[in-house]
């Protein structure tokens, strides 16, 4: 389990300079798990044994694990609540996060809890969820990308090592812990929910909130708590299976929330329609990749989902080098030069687009859950080298629009879908992603509109 141990909080040393004060930010998560758990103020921790400030690999200074009755009459079982110290300032003297004041997030702004069904055996908890929260942990302080409610993360392996189907976690907001405001900011506790792959391709599909709700109402599914049972071996839409028929209703009727894929995929312009473009898709660079990644983030913050300028920064903000500002994608001022490419639209008046079979499939999706309802959809390469964004005509931003419907940046490529057109594609794809698969290659024309899609091979993408 890593560089960490299991001990009592009394046991352990709480400050690196007097061990008999609790440092503040600490003391507030503590008091706020009091408040829930009265008669458990000294409950198991696991404590990593070299801290984070010096150089140790575990982010999270503490996980407590608290024993929780459940309520019957309710339908929450018995289960272990685990609760993270370290994603919020806990010191307040920049050891591990910037001071910000109490007005804004202490620290990320948020601790992680885990709820797990307790086996009628078990005497103590469990401590693999320790090492999955130290994970989460990891991948937050390494891609400063913060964890919130309706998120969901693709872990592809059963959350304990075991054979368990639950193999995947969605976010949403712990039901007893709510947002405490401290001296050094605020913190939520955002609650890891583990789910079977149906119900992550669910939560992908159209939207993590609205499959949270659907796994309350099924109690093996964790019920309104959401507690995790590992043995689960069905789910939600094997237990119910109306609620696929609800899925598919909320992406028709509401969209999808996914925005967007790496994928294996290629864009090409036939010869002769553009004076100033190679008949191949260009390379994109780590700065360029950042840049398509910002303003993706920046589109599903706003209703009117924009797709927003580049424009140069003369600060660098934080250690990522990115703030959003406005409408624009900020950037530090020393790359300024490297986004001249960027700033310069190539029209076509025709394209091609390739995709591998797994990439293809998502385009029904992207069509009739992004592109029908006024969205975006990118596929990125997963080289990194190449992006291809759908647009429709209410996105705000594109370098798209009615009378150029095809136009590039660099190696962004967006496309610009009119309504009459999307209802054509979503007819004409409609078989791509059903069982069987379609046999490769498959190529769909559309001459009228200079469109040309290509599902290939591995093989032929390579």
């Amino acid at each position: 389990m890593g560089d960490q141990v299991v001990q009592h909080p009394n046991s352990r040393r709480n400050d690196q300079n007097n061990p008999s004060v609790i440092p503040i930010g600490l003391e507030v998560v503590y008091s706020a798990c009091r408040k829930v758990y009265p008669d458990q103020i000294n409950p198991l921790q696991v404590t990593a044994v070299v801290k984070y400030w010096l150089n140790g690999p575990d982010p999270l200074d503490y996980i407590s694990m608290y024993r929780n009755d459940g309520d019957e009459d309710k339908g929450i079982p018995p289960h272990w609540h685990y609760v993270s110290f370290g994603m919020s300032d806990l010191h307040g003297d920049g050891r591990v996060h910037e001071y910000t004041g109490p007005e804004g997030p202490s620290g990320f702004g948020f601790e992680l809890t885990f709820r797990l069904k307790k086996e009628p055996t078990e005497t103590a908890p469990p401590t693999w969820p320790a090492e999955l929260m130290q994970s989460l942990a990891r991948y937050v302080f390494q891609s400063e990308n913060t964890l919130c409610s309706g998120d969901h993360v693709s872990w592809h392996n059963p959350l304990d090592n075991s054979e368990s189907r639950i193999q995947h976690m969605l976010m949403t907001e712990d039901p007893q812990l709510p947002s405490i405001s401290t001296p050094l900011g605020f913190v939520n506790f955002v609650q890891i929910t583990g789910v079977c792959n149906e119900e992550l391709q669910a939560a992908q599909r159209w939207n993590g909130p609205a499959v949270i709700e659907l796994l309350r109402t099924i109690p093996l599914a964790g019920g309104i708590w959401l507690v995790t049972d590992m043995r689960r071996g069905e789910t939600i839409f094997e237990l119910d299976p109306q609620l696929q028929e609800q899925v598919e209703r909320g992406i028709n009727n509401e969209g999808s929330n996914l925005s967007g894929v790496s994928a294996k995929c290629l864009w090409d312009c036939p010869r002769g329609e553009s004076s100033d473009l190679e008949p191949s898709s260009p390379r994109i660079t780590k700065l360029q990749s950042e840049q398509i990644k910002t303003a993706l983030k920046i589109g599903l913050a706003s209703e009117k989902c924009p797709l927003p300028p580049i424009q140069a920064k003369q600060e660098i903000e934080h250690n990522s080098g990115f703030k959003h500002e406005r409408e624009g994608i900020n950037l530090p001022a020393h790359t300024v030069p490297a986004i001249s490419d960027m700033d310069t639209r190539r029209t076509f008046e025709q394209i091609h687009l390739k995709f591998n079979y797994e990439a293809g499939s998502l385009l029904p999706l992207a069509i009739r859950g992004r592109i029908k309802h006024g969205r975006h959809f990118t596929f990125k390469g997963v080289g990194g080298d190449i992006a291809i964004t759908l647009v429709s005509s209410r996105v705000e931003g594109a370098f798209v629009d009615e009378t150029t419907v095809y136009a590039a940046k660099g190696p962004w490529l967006q496309v610009l879908f009119d309504d009459i057109f999307v209802e054509q594609l979503i007819k004409d794809l409609a078989e791509l992603g059903k069982d069987p698969p379609v046999e490769l290659p498959k190529e769909y024309h559309w001459p009228e509109r200079g469109l040309h899609i290509s599902i290939l091979s591995e093989e032929a993408l390579s």
